[in-house]
């Protein structure tokens, strides 16, 4: 593989994801083929100024004036893995654009994550969303006393580690809302390299397409099961359709974590399992049953988003239950026909890789770090949309 000469200026991936995240204008121009810009591509912040032309094309210009560059403002120039932009930076800057290679590429993209500071409650000094911006993908560090316990991790576990030695704090405990289709979790390496417990709930440590058990060690999280650390308390509330074992971590009437049960702007699809039908008819009940006991005011944290709209005014991606109650297309529904014919309307096929994914979290199929990327790769299409 050629890699890029010293002399192209590199920007690294975190670097453009903060300086986005901070409403730092960017011109971005990615050179990969349309295709693949199709398939993911960056979309971070309201000041990305994003073009897309593949290199090919790119060279064979008699002028730059068709891509509308700013040339009084910089430049990043992204690819699959930075050998492609390292040449098209080159290009630019030879003609007067000060331009910069994304250093790594969309593969670096994918593996940004981004933490994010809530506002503390009585019994957690710190809570951080932390958002893995490639994919839409939000976990979470939460803080009490000094313990930590680390909710729906992805798989590079560094950002991670860095962040609990920022905060001071020791990992107690890894936990999986549920058995994840779109990316490969870090739950059970995290607890294995930590020598914490990992719990999830037993529906979802079977395959939900032939009932195989999963290879794995974990610790069982059912319905009312708590997880107490430092002065908190979470407790479990099953909630499935989405997965058979969904699970809501509830913390008093402050915070409910909700994985791909709920997000701010819609549900998790209920067909990934195969079983759209049934799913679907268990997540209106799921519905049902937190619109009867949940309080208005109880925060919901959500493991994904599917677009900037979603955002709060501090970047974080959270909503109050009653205003979700009073926004979200599928929690607004009236009964459980107008519910399953709203799911149904909006049924598309599932990524392909999301049953090799949902094996590999099981522990029933090896992946090598070259096939995780690929699988991950793009962002997540875990909601009904």
């Amino acid at each position: 593989m050629r890699m890029p000469e010293a002399s192209v200026p590199l920007i690294p991936a975190a670097d453009l994801a903060h300086r986005l995240d901070q409403g730092e204008r960017v011109q971005l121009l990615d050179v990969r083929s349309a295709e693949r810009v199709a398939q993911g591509r960056v979309t971070l912040g309201a000041t990305l100024d994003f073009r897309a032309l593949a290199a090919s094309q790119l060279y064979e210009l008699a002028t730059l004036a068709p891509l509308r560059l700013d040339p009084a403002a910089p430049v990043a120039v992204i690819c699959g893995h930075g050998n492609s932009s390292a040449g098209a930076t080159r290009f630019l800057r030879e003609r007067g654009f000060e331009a910069y290679s994304v250093a790594g590429g969309m593969a670096a993209w994918e593996t940004v994550y981004l933490p994010r500071r809530l506002s503390p409650t009585p019994a957690l000094e710190h809570v951080i969303q932390v958002d893995r911006v490639g994919k839409g993908a939000l976990s979470y560090v939460l803080v009490s006393d000094g313990d930590a316990v680390v909710v729906d991790p992805g798989r590079h576990l560094q950002p991670y580690e860095a962040l609990l030695e920022e905060l001071g704090a020791t990992a107690a405990a890894v936990i999986d809302t549920h058995m994840h289709a779109d990316y490969l979790s870090g739950a059970r390496a995290a607890a294995a390299r930590w020598q914490v417990p990992y719990f999830v709930h037993p529906e979802d440590a079977r395959s939900p397409y032939d009932g195989a058990e999963g290879r794995f060690a974990h610790q069982p999280l059912t319905e009312g099961d708590t997880i107490a650390f430092g002065r908190a308390t979470l407790v479990a509330a099953h909630v499935p359709g989405h997965t058979l074992g969904s699970t809501a971590l509830v913390l008093g009437d402050a915070l409910a974590l909700t994985g791909d049960f709920l997000f701010v702007r819609s549900v998790g699809r209920p067909d990934l399992g195969g079983q759209r039908h049934a799913w679907t008819a268990q997540l209106w009940d799921s519905l049902e049953r937190v619109r009867r006991e949940w309080p208005g005011d109880l925060l919901v944290l959500p493991a994904h988003y599917a677009s900037e709209g979603e955002r709060r005014a501090d970047r974080s991606v959270a909503a109050r239950f009653d205003v979700i109650a009073a926004t979200n297309e599928a929690v607004m529904l009236p009964d459980r026909t107008a519910f399953l014919t709203w799911v149904t309307d909006r049924s598309t096929q599932p990524p392909d890789s999301y049953r090799t994914i949902k094996l590999a979290n099981l522990g029933l199929v090896d992946v090598s770090d070259a096939d995780a990327e690929i699988l991950e790769f793009g962002p997540n299409a875990c909601a009904v949309t």
